[in-house]
């Protein structure tokens, strides 16, 4: 794609729409379809330009732009998404299913917070072993740092963070290092400054909110179509390999085929095309298979889902807490059932929600990488009062088994930036709202939040404090510290035993078993069952400091891995206390 050849917005709403370029007004023409547009002036590499909607002389930014160069309030402009020069030819991709995921947060990752300053380290998730970057959303949004979440200009690159040129060259930065990349956005909302959709037309239904405001109105065409072509931009102009889909349970869609399926049919046809494999990723709170069912099947066709029952069970089975949605997860009977079968909750019921939540999954029919698992991600940690990773409550074994069950179960396993090397820093829900007003019931609102969930709020940061987002920044001098170091290269292995041993392929649910003990607090996790020739390896991992005998059956004594005080003989592994063995 080239530069537009034309000026035009879809707005069906107003009675009159005005063209305003470098500070120039020019006329519109509406099109019996909402459009707006015109041939007196065409776009230029570099131009500002915006919309007067009505009788308000205010310029607002087109609702596709591709660059806010100062900010989501002020005029847009021009782009040429054909300028960059790639040099990744080469690059063919793979599917994200199976691949390890790392997940990125550009303010943060880096003390620049820039996406060359990001693009810069990437060698450190290249010696790690990962295959996939996921950004955190980068979208257009009001502020220096954020989230993400708060996006309002979906087809542009946040301005602090480089734009769209800085954009491109971390992708084909990344694909010259063998890294795809997955892009999150954010379709079920859009943030609470700088969102002028509602002047141009029926962009959201108003009164049908989900959690973070109205719902968007992808039944209406125009609408359902600017968020396709949002998928089509990333895949098409920015090259990235996947996009991981917000919250997909607050899209509301009535129509068929639903807009997920929609989305899923689009970008395998375009993946045909380029001829490299494309992948979507839902987030989703409904534990329904539908997301990731062949569209042949009634199912979404999704590549995957994120799992937060695989989360919740790790983080009880490590840390013990048990409050809030943890209670369902405490016995070590959970922990089971999740690397067994997918979901915990499955139609059982949730004493959190009040009600049965979930579906089972065919396991005769879905691969076990249609899940995508984390025993950290950026909402677990960020949602919690204090933003605390784990490693500022677990011991060093405890963070290497909750790796071990996440790089060596069945899934696809993601990490979050920093867990690989035990990081010291926080991450923190942090904002830059320019608005005092808005800034102010956000720090209340997050406050109030936490209160209802117990939490002490003297713990609570302030959003606003511009100390929480750079107390969230990643330190990269803990990857060269005693801890660090010794997290890290345990990482690295498993990383690398995921990768070169046959038994952790198989991504078949018959190919594992499981088996534990509720009283002693130890479980094993047995892979590769079905062969065809490599033995079964076993992931036996002790989550109690008490010492434990675990009675391992055919086992060929070969070592793989271990962490911790034991001893493995032809009887079984002997624990002293909390600890991992990796053993075929």
């Amino acid at each position: 794609m080239t530069i537009p050849d034309r000026y035009g917005v879809w707005a069906p709403e107003p009675e009159n729409v005005r063209l305003v370029v470098d500070g120039t007004e020019h006329p519109l023409t509406r099109g019996d379809d909402g459009w707006w547009t015109t041939d007196e002036v065409m776009p230029v590499v570099g131009a500002r330009y915006g919309f007067r909607i009505d009788g308000d002389d205010s310029v607002r930014p087109d609702p596709r732009s591709r660059f806010q160069p100062e900010g989501v309030h002020a005029p847009s402009e021009v782009v040429d998404p054909a300028r960059f020069t790639w040099t990744d030819d080469a690059w063919t991709g793979r599917p994200a299913r199976g691949g390890v995921i790392y997940e990125m947060h550009i303010g943060t990752y880096t003390p620049e917070g820039t996406l060359d300053a990001a693009a810069a380290k990437l060698e450190h998730l290249v010696e790690l072993g990962v295959e996939f970057v996921e950004l955190l959303p980068v979208n257009g949004v009001n502020g220096e740092w954020n989230w993400g979440y708060d996006g309002v200009a979906w087809f542009a690159v946040h301005a602090p963070y480089g734009g769209p040129d800085a954009y491109d060259r971390f992708v084909d930065r990344a694909h010259a290092l063998g890294l795809g990349v997955i892009q999150d956005v954010v379709y079920n909302h859009l943030g609470p400054s700088g969102n002028y959709l509602p002047l141009y037309g029926p962009y959201l239904v108003q009164g049908l909110a989900n959690t973070w405001g109205d719902s968007v109105n992808v039944e209406e065409p125009e609408v359902r179509r600017y968020v396709l072509d949002n998928v089509r931009m990333w895949f098409r102009d920015h090259h990235v390999d996947g996009l991981r889909l917000d919250a997909v349970h607050a899209i509301r869609d009535t129509t068929r085929p639903h807009i997920l399926a929609e989305m899923a049919s689009e970008t395998d046809a375009f993946s045909s095309f380029v001829g490299k494999p494309l992948s979507l990723i839902a987030e989703s709170d409904l534990n329904d298979p539908v997301m990731f069912r062949p569209r042949e099947a009634s199912g979404y066709g999704l590549a995957g889902q994120w799992s937060d029952d695989f989360h919740h069970a790790v983080h009880v089975a490590v840390t013990g807490e048990t409050n809030g949605y943890y209670a369902d997860f405490a016995p070590l009977t959970a922990l089971a059932k999740v690397l067994d079968q997918g979901f915990f909750h499955d139609g059982t019921w949730s004493s959190f929600r009040g009600k049965r939540h979930g579906r089972p999954i065919d396991r005769g029919t879905s691969p076990t990488t249609a899940l995508v698992v984390a025993n950290q991600n950026h909402d677990q940690i960020g949602n919690r009062a204090a933003g605390d990773r784990l490693a500022a409550t677990v011991s060093d074994e405890g963070l290497v088994i909750a790796a071990a069950l996440t790089l060596l179960g069945p899934f696809t396993p993601m990490l979050f930036m920093g867990e690989e090397f035990a990081a010291t820093t926080p991450w923190q829900f942090f904002t830059s709202h320019p608005e005092p007003d808005l800034g102010k019931i956000t720090a209340e609102g997050r406050i109030k939040e936490f209160a209802e969930h117990g939490w002490d709020e003297s713990t609570v940061p302030d959003p606003q404090d511009p100390t929480t987002f750079t107390n969230s920044k990643l330190d990269w001098s803990d990857v060269e510290s005693e801890r660090g170091a010794r997290i890290l290269n345990a990482y690295r292995v498993l990383v690398a035993l995921r990768r070169t041993d046959e038994a952790f392929v198989d991504h078949r649910y018959e190919a594992n078993a499981v088996r534990f003990s509720e009283d002693e607090r130890w479980l094993v996790l047995t892979r590769g069952l079905l062969g065809p020739t490599a033995a079964p390896v076993h992931v036996v991992v002790n989550l109690s400091d008490d010492p434990a005998e675990v009675p391992l059956v055919g086992a060929t004594g070969e070592v793989l891995f271990s962490f911790g005080d034991a001893d493995f003989d032809t009887d079984g592994v002997r624990f002293a206390g909390r600890g991992l063995v990796v053993v075929r």
